[in-house]
C-alpha cells in the first residue's frame, strides 16, 4: 500500500503489448511500427508479452496471463476491446497510444478504465519512457539516456525536440511523459508520482492547459516541495477578460495570475524554449536551490560586464569574494586585472589560473554561485581550460555554470563540460538566466512554506452581517453592489471606509454635507452604473451648501441625459479623505479561471488604467504574503519616504490586504472588487470608494461552506484544533500539522525507541531525511490530513531561564486514495507518552477529519507482530485481516 497508485504504469514488472502482427509482410500502421521497434530496441528488465487479439489464443488462455500495465498500439476501432481485455488480465494501468481516436469514442475509454479501476495514459498521446527501466514505450524517437530529470509535456512535438536535444546535450532522464488531450491520467496524476519518485530529482514541465486549479496546484506544491519544478506555459497572452465590471477584471490577465500560482506552489517559470533548454541543463546537474549571488570569472572584460549587467537586469546579486579570499588569492593570480566587481582575470590566463579562482570562489561564504566565462583569444587553450574547470566539479558543492563564447573554436570544450555534467551555454546571458531560475525557486519556497489561516489574529469580522448584505442583494437579481453596499461589506471586515450617507434629494445632499462638514464629495448612487466617472458622476471639493445642491442637480441631470436607462438612487455624501502626503492605492479582486479568485494590489485613483501597476497573490494571504505582494508592485517605490513626505504606515495598509483576504475566503460569492483609491499615509489607511460584483456561491462538494472549495489554495484549518484532557493530568492540544513543525517532528522521531521507529517506518533509520520531513509537514489539506498532540513543557535555557517550549507527541494522518472515496493512515505515539489514552483520541479525530471530507472508508497496514497497534485498532472498531500481498503485515480497515 505504500506503493504510488502509478507503479503500474510507469515502473511495471510485467507488460502485455496489445499490436496487431503483420500479415504477409503488409506493413503495420506507422505507430505500432514505431512503438514495437522502440520497446523491443532494449531489453525491458521486467517480463514483456506480444498479444495479436485476433490470433493469440483463447480467453481461457489468456487468462492464465497476468501484467501491471497494458500498452495498446491498435486501430481506434479494436482499442475499447483490447481494454477490455487487460482488465481480464488484472492490469492495473493502460497506455492506449492508438491515434484517430475521437473525442466520443476517448470518453467511452474513460467510461471503461474508471468501472475497470485501470489508470489510463491516453489515447491520442506519444507515450513515455522511463530510461532506468529499459522501458521505452513512446513514439517519441530512441529512449534517453538515463538521468536525473523528468520531462512532462502535454505536446508530442516538443516532447520529441527536447528528446532530440537531450542526445546532443549529454541531458539524461528517469521519465517522459507525453500527455495527449484526452488522457485520463493527467498532468497532476504524473506530477504526484514524479514528486515520489526516487529516480527523478528535478522537473520541467511544458504546460498548454489545466483542467482542475485545485487538482494542479496540489500534484504542483507537493512535487516543488520535494525537488525543483521548472515549467514552461504556452498562450502567454491570451485576450483579458472584456465583460470585467470592475478595473481589477479588466486589467489583470490570466498570465499573471499563473506566475502567482507558480510562485505561491514553489515552481519557477520560464517564458521560452530556451531558457527551458537552459533550465533543463541545470537540472540535469543535480543542482539544488540556492540564494542569489553569482561571482563570475572571466578572462575578458566586455563578456564579463555583459554578464553582470544580465545579473542586475533579472534582479540578482553580484557575488563579490570576501577581502579573506582577495588576499589568499593575490599571490596566484599576480597578473589579475579586478577582484572588485568580477573575478577579471587577464586575456592569457592559463588554466591554473581559471582553477584557482573558481575555487576561490566556490569556498566563500557570500557567493551561492560561480559562472566561468571563457573568451579564445590567442594564446587561450579553451579546451585545457574547460579540463581544469571539469575537474573541480565533484569538490564544489555550489551551482557551475560555464559560458565558453564563440563557435568552432571551442566545440570541444562545450562536448567535455557538458560531459562533466557542467551546464554549458553560449552567451553570458543565457548562463545567468539558467543561474536565476535557480534561485528563483529558492526564493519560491519561502512563499510555497506559507499555510495561512482563512482568518487573521485580528478582530473578528462581521460574517453573517456582510452575508445578509449579499443575500439581499442577489434577491433583487443584481450583481453589482452599490458604494454604500460595498462599503457596508469592507466595514463589516473592519477596512476603515470614509463615512457615506445616500441623500435621495438635493435638500438631504446639502444637509447632510453641512452636518459632516466642508469639503465633501459628492457620486451618483446607481445599481447600473459601473463606472461613476464615466458618466461625470464624480465631484470633488465642495466647499459650501449651496455648491452641494447646486452639484447634485447637475450631476442628476447630467447622467439622466448620458444613461437614460440607469436607475438612480440618488447621491452619496462623505467628507473629502484630505491627506497632503497621502498615496492613492487600489487593492481589488477578480475571479480567474481556472484559479479562482486572486487578490490585486497597485496604484489607485482616476488613471488606473494609464497607470496599469497590478502585483497579484492567491489567497489566503498572512503578513509575509502581504508584504511580498506589496513590494512586487511598482507603487511599493513611494510608500517610503518620497518626494519630502513621510513614509506610509505600511502595517495598516497590509491589514487591508489580510483583511480582503478574510473576505474572499469567508464570502465565494464574491467575484470582483475594486477598493480605489485607498488614501494611505503615515497614520493609516481609509477606503473612500470601493465597487463589489457578486453571484452564487459555487456548489461545494460536501455541501459544507467551511471546505472552502473555491479556493485554489485551501487555508489552515484551524478549525480542527481542539484542547483535550491527558489521562494522569494535565492537557495537550490535537491540531493539524504546519511547516514550522519540522523540528518538533524530528525531534519524536529522535525519541522513538528503535522498536517504535520500526513499527511506524519499517526501517532502522534513526531520523527522518529532509526531504521526507518536508513531505510530512508541508501538507496539501485538500488530499490528506495531519493531526499532532501537542504539549507544553518548561525547561532551562543556555542562561539559565525558565522557558516553555512545545513538544510533538503523537501525530495521526490520513492520504486519500486513487479512488477518492478512501484514505490511508499512520499514527505514532511518543513511547513516554503511551497508556495515555492518546493513540485512539488522534484516531478518532483523524477519523472524524475523513468523515467529514466525505471519505467512506479509512485503512492501513500494520506489521503482524505489532501486538498493542492491532489491539488498538480492534478497539477502535477496525476489522484485521490478513494482507495477500505481505505476510509481514495485517491489513486493518473501518467504514466512515
Amino acid at each position: 500500500m505504500d506503493k504510488h497508485y502509478l507503479t503500474a504504469l510507469f515502473s511495471p514488472d510485467s507488460i502485455v503489448v496489445f499490436a496487431p502482427h503483420s500479415a504477409e509482410g503488409a506493413p503495420l500502421p506507422a505507430h505500432t511500427q514505431a512503438l514495437q521497434d522502440a520497446i523491443k530496441a532494449q531489453h525491458f528488465t521486467g517480463s514483456l508479452r506480444f498479444i495479436d487479439i485476433h490470433t493469440t489464443g483463447t480467453l481461457a488462455d489468456l487468462a492464465q496471463t497476468k501484467a501491471d500495465l497494458a500498452i495498446i498500439a491498435l486501430d481506434a476501432a479494436d482499442v475499447g476491446a483490447a481494454l477490455e481485455l487487460a482488465a481480464r488480465l488484472s492490469c492495473k494501468a493502460a497506455l492506449v497510444i492508438s491515434s484517430g481516436i475521437s473525442a466520443d469514442q476517448a470518453l467511452q475509454l474513460r467510461k471503461v478504465a474508471l468501472r475497470e479501476g485501470i489508470h489510463l495514459l491516453g489515447p491520442n498521446c506519444q507515450g513515455f519512457q522511463r530510461p532506468p527501466l529499459q522501458l521505452n514505450a513512446s513514439v517519441s524517437g530512441p529512449l534517453a539516456r538515463t538521468g536525473s530529470l523528468a520531462l512532462v509535456s502535454q505536446s508530442g512535438s516538443l516532447t520529441a525536440s527536447m528528446l532530440d536535444w537531450a542526445r546532443n546535450n549529454a541531458v539524461g532522464f528517469s521519465t517522459v511523459v507525453s500527455l495527449g488531450p484526452n488522457t485520463v491520467v493527467d498532468m497532476a496524476d504524473v506530477l504526484d508520482f514524479l514528486a515520489n519518485d526516487g529516480k527523478t530529482h528535478s522537473i520541467i514541465v511544458y504546460l498548454e492547459g489545466i483542467s482542475n486549479a485545485r487538482r494542479f496546484m496540489s500534484a504542483l506544491r507537493s512535487a516543488a516541495n520535494a525537488k525543483p519544478v521548472v515549467v514552461l506555459k504556452a498562450g502567454r497572452k491570451p485576450a483579458g477578460n472584456q465583460a470585467a465590471q470592475t478595473h481589477s477584471g479588466a486589467i489583470v490577465g490570466s498570465d499573471d495570475v499563473f506566475d502567482a500560482a507558480l510562485r505561491r506552489a514553489g515552481a519557477v517559470r520560464v517564458r521560452s524554449f530556451v531558457e527551458l533548454f537552459s533550465a533543463a541543463k541545470c537540472l540535469a546537474s543535480r543542482y539544488r536551490p540556492v540564494g542569489r549571488r553569482l561571482a563570475i570569472v572571466t578572462n575578458g572584460g566586455g563578456p564579463g560586464v555583459l554578464a553582470a549587467d544580465w545579473v542586475n537586469e533579472i534582479k540578482l546579486e553580484l557575488g563579490r569574494l570576501s577581502p579573506e579570499s582577495v588576499q589568499a588569492l593575490r599571490p596566484q593570480l599576480p597578473a589579475l586585472a579586478s577582484l572588485t566587481d568580477l573575478i577579471d582575470l587577464s586575456e592569457d590566463a592559463s588554466p591554473e589560473h581559471f582553477s584557482a579562482a573558481v575555487t576561490a570562489a566556490s569556498k566563500d561564504r557570500q557567493i551561492d554561485g560561480v559562472l566561468v566565462i571563457c573568451s579564445p583569444k590567442v594564446g587561450v587553450d579553451a579546451l585545457a581550460i574547460a579540463q581544469a574547470v571539469a575537474l573541480l566539479k565533484p569538490q564544489i558543492g555550489k551551482p557551475l555554470l560555464a559560458c565558453w563564447m564563440g563557435d568552432n573554436q571551442v566545440v570541444p570544450a562545450r562536448g567535455l563540460l557538458n560531459e562533466a555534467s557542467i551546464p554549458s551555454f553560449r552567451t553570458p546571458e543565457a548562463a545567468v538566466g539558467a543561474f536565476g531560475n535557480l534561485s528563483a525557486f529558492y526564493q519560491n519556497q519561502q512563499l510555497l512554506q506559507q499555510t495561512p489561516p482563512p482568518l487573521s489574529t485580528l478582530a473578528k469580522p462581521d460574517i453573517e452581517g456582510a452575508r445578509l448584505v449579499i443575500e439581499s442583494v442577489l434577491s433583487e437579481r443584481r450583481k453589482v453592489l452599490t458604494e454604500m453596499e460595498s462599503k457596508t461589506l469592507l466595514s463589516a471586515f473592519h477596512i476603515p471606509v470614509t463615512h457615506t450617507v445616500l441623500a435621495r434629494s438635493a435638500n438631504e445632499a446639502m444637509m447632510t454635507a453641512t452636518q459632516m462638514g466642508f469639503p465633501v464629495a459628492l457620486k451618483i448612487d446607481s445599481p447600473d452604473i459601473t463606472h461613476k466617472s464615466d458618466v461625470q458622476g464624480v465631484v470633488l471639493n465642495l466647499m459650501s451648501a449651496v455648491s452641494v445642491r447646486d452639484a447634485y442637480n447637475d450631476m442628476l441631470e447630467r447622467v439622466a441625459r448620458l444613461q437614460p436607462k440607469a436607475r438612480i438612487n440618488g447621491a452619496t455624501v462623505q467628507k473629502m479623505a484630505r491627506s497632503r502626503r497621502g498615496r492613492e492605492i487600489c487593492i481589488g479582486l477578480l475571479t480567474d479561471d481556472p484559479f479562482g479568485p486572486v487578490v490585486t494590489f497597485g496604484a489607485g485613483g482616476t488613471m488606473i488604467e494609464l497607470i496599469d501597476d497590478r502585483a497579484v497573490e492567491l489567497p489566503p494571504l498572512n503578513q509575509f504574503l502581504a508584504r511580498r505582494l506589496i513590494d512586487r508592485s511598482r507603487v511599493a517605490e513611494t510608500l517610503g519616504d518620497w518626494r519630502g513626505a513621510s513614509a506610509v504606515n505600511q502595517e495598516a495598509l497590509e491589514q487591508v490586504l489580510l483583511r480582503v483576504s478574510e473576505m474572499v475566503c469567508e464570502l465565494p460569492q464574491l467575484r470582483e472588487m475594486d477598493i480605489n483609491p485607498i488614501i494611505v499615509d503615515q497614520d493609516g489607511a481609509v477606503a473612500v470608494d470601493a465597487r463589489i460584483v457578486i453571484d452564487s456561491a459555487p456548489q461545494a462538494a460536501s455541501g459544507r461552506q467551511s471546505n472552502y472549495q473555491h479556493l485554489a489554495i485551501l487555508p489552515y484549518p484551524a478549525r480542527y484544533e481542539q484542547v483535550l484532557p491527558l489521562r494522569g493530568g494535565g492537557e495537550y492540544t490535537v491540531r493539524p500539522i504546519h511547516p514550522d513543525d519540522a523540528q518538533m517532528l524530528q525531534e519524536l522521531v529522535h525519541g522513538l525507541s528503535q522498536e517504535s521507529r520500526y513499527f511506524r517506518f519499517v526501517s532502522s533509520m534513526t531520523e527522518l531525511p529532509p526531504s521526507m520531513l518536508a513531505r510530512f509537514t508541508l501538507i496539501d489539506y485538500d488530499r490528506e490530513m495531519a493531526l499532532v498532540a501537542v504539549v507544553k513543557h518548561r525547561s532551562l535555557n543556555d542562561q539559565g531561564e525558565v522557558q516553555e517550549r512545545e513538544r510533538i507527541v503523537g501525530v495521526s494522518r490520513y492520504i486519500t486514495n486513487p479512488d477518492q472515496t478512501s484514505c490511508e493512515f499512520s499514527l505514532v505515539v511518543a513511547d513516554d507518552f503511551n497508556g495515555k489514552g492518546l493513540g485512539s483520541r488522534l484516531m478518532e479525530a483523524i477519523m472524524d477529519v475523513a468523515r467529514e471530507k466525505g471519505l467512506a472508508e479509512i485503512d492501513g497496514l500494520v506489521l503482524a507482530n505489532n501486538q498493542p497497534m492491532l489491539k488498538l485498532m480492534r478497539s477502535l472498531g477496525f476489522s484485521v485481516k490478513a494482507f495477500p500481498e505481505d505476510p509481514e503485515f495485517k491489513l486493518v480497515t473501518h467504514a466512515l
